[in-house]
């Protein structure tokens, strides 16, 4: 196995046992708002047309804890359950960026500035990418039901007890849906991962709009979860890395990556994908250029030091049972095809 290889295996594995414990929590809290929230409750809140349902999308998603892999299944179980393109996708970018726990994190090593900054920014774009998809995507009112149909079928169990119902959707139904492309999407990432030098950026941008463009092709396809960016990020700004391009990574790199693009671009078709992500480049370049204005004369008070993280054999242990959650729907499916 030649060099390159063995650093591809090695970015691939660290990357899926990073996102891992995220992913499967993401699962979790699908598989329990598929039994606990009625469809008639999306539908009121994040369904139809106009501005409120993409705010209620955007503000209900900012506190939660859900990276930019977890948020992908809650996401497409609200769209199943009667929420409008455009709230999943307010949802979708809104609630990866930033979280209860991220902001804390974030205040500590960040300062005020950030901590303020940060989940106002995350509002704002799920707002603005809710109401691209909208504009440019929208959907027939017969592939709506449709969608509901489907989520029926799917999520109404017999005789079966709500919690085998939500885990069963959660961690078998869901992963069925979204494996293959989040598979794809994972080797990609170790493939740019591998092929990037560690510090390389840190080291060697300056403090223009220039840098916020790297950080932008750094941040979009790379996954990083909204709390582990922040230490990334101070690190960068401790090397001399401008604010508003550690924001921009802060916002890029938690929202998106090869993986939920590549998810969002089978489920929600590609024209939400491309207002997905030229959303999330608008608004953190505005935001990245706000900030720096912002940043002036300020002392940020950053640190450079992690405040917590979780163990190695949490996140190894959990990524074993992501690729057996992942792979064993995919293997079943090509021999029920094959028979």
């Amino acid at each position: 196995m030649t060099d390159f290889a063995k650093t591809m295996v090695i970015d691939f594995w660290a990357t899926v046992a990073e996102m891992s414990p995220y992913l499967l929590f993401g699962f979790l809290v699908a598989g329990i708002l598929s039994v606990l929230i009625s469809q008639r409750v999306v539908e009121k809140h994040l369904g139809g047309k106009g501005i409120w349902p993409l705010v209620k999308a955007s503000l209900f998603g900012v506190p939660l804890p859900l990276c930019s892999c977890g948020v992908i299944p809650v996401s497409m179980s609200l769209h199943k359950h009667g929420a409008s393109k455009g709230s999943a996708v307010s949802f979708l970018l809104s609630t990866p960026q930033t979280g209860a726990d991220s902001i804390f994190v974030t205040l500590s090593l960040l300062g005020p500035l950030f901590a303020i900054f940060r989940p106002l920014a995350a509002f704002i774009t799920g707002i603005i990418g809710g109401t691209l998809v909208n504009m440019f995507d929208k959907e027939p009112d017969d592939k709506e039901q449709k969608s509901q149909e489907y989520t029926e079928q799917h999520y109404r169990g017999k005789q079966d007890k709500k919690i085998f119902r939500g885990l069963r959707y959660g961690f078998v139904t869901l992963p069925r849906d979204i494996g293959r492309a989040m598979l794809v999407g994972l080797i990609i990432a170790a493939v740019i991962s591998a092929l990037v030098p560690d510090g390389y950026f840190a080291e060697h941008l300056g403090t223009g709009i220039f840098a916020m463009v790297v950080m932008i092709f750094l941040g979009i396809p790379v996954y990083v979860c909204a709390t582990a960016s922040v230490p990334i990020a101070a690190a960068m700004i401790v090397k001399g890395l401008a604010p508003g391009a550690a924001l921009v990574f802060l916002m890029t790199g938690p929202a998106t990556n090869a993986a939920s693009f590549v998810t969002i671009w089978k489920t929600l078709g590609a024209k939400t994908a491309l207002a997905y992500i030229i959303s999330i480049i608008g608004c953190a370049l505005t935001a990245g250029l706000l900030l720096n204005q912002l940043a002036e004369g300020l002392d940020l008070n950053v640190t450079a030091k992690a405040s917590w993280m979780l163990p190695n054999f949490v996140k190894n242990a959990s990524a074993v049972a992501l690729i057996a959650i992942l792979i064993i729907p995919i293997i079943k499916k090509n021999k029920d095809s094959n028979n």
